[in-house]
């Protein structure tokens, strides 16, 4: 097996690309150790000291690790956790009612608007963030205002404003012109 590894815009994320599937459907979002206990590929890959978080797309996985830490130091062990995972036939996610990372329902006065934000957001917005190792997904509209939820390499980048402002916020406002604004929200 050889994987892949992908610099992301965020210096604490690198990209993993196994060569085959992690998700079949949506994504997975961890920020925390605690979150993993469905997974055992996020919890071999947190067993490495340093780790984060880790985020898991389609044909990827991201990794963020603790500032300090340089990256020559713990890719070696990551490639390794995810290289025995693969080889042991376990599941990637394991359980009943596992919830792939999507937007969040929302009805109401605005549902035609907001299936507008989703339809650009997936066409435009997420298969470009999803190269970066990242995802963002619609959390809620209210008053004009779309909030995003960011993961993976996105979460926590650098650039994060700036694709949210500049990139995505102008988007939305060109298309739909009830969006005044954009704005994360955390985890």
């Amino acid at each position: 097996m050889f994987i892949q590894t992908e610099s992301t815009p965020n210096p604490a994320t690198l990209k993993f690309l196994p060569g085959q599937a992690v998700m079949q459907t949506g994504t997975a979002d961890f920020p925390t150790a605690d979150v993993a206990t469905n997974s055992p590929l996020a919890l071999r890959i947190f067993a490495v000291s340093g780790v984060t978080a880790v985020f898991f797309g389609p044909d990827f996985i991201t990794v963020t690790k603790d500032e300090p830490i340089d990256w020559n130091h713990i890719k070696p062990a990551i490639l390794g956790a995810v290289m025995e995972h693969y080889q042991s036939g376990q599941p990637v996610m394991e359980g009943e009612g596992i919830a792939a990372a999507g937007h969040a329902e929302h009805s109401g006065d605005d549902a035609e608007i907001v299936n507008q934000i989703k339809e650009l957001l997936d066409t435009r917005v997420r298969p470009a963030v999803a190269q970066d190792g990242g995802d963002i997904t619609f959390h809620g509209f209210d008053r004009g205002v779309v909030y995003l939820h960011m993961q993976g390499a996105c979460a926590g980048c650098p650039s994060s404003t700036i694709t949210l402002k500049m990139g995505i916020e102008n988007l939305l406002r060109h298309y739909i012109p009830e969006v005044t604004e954009v704005r994360p929200v955390a985890a």
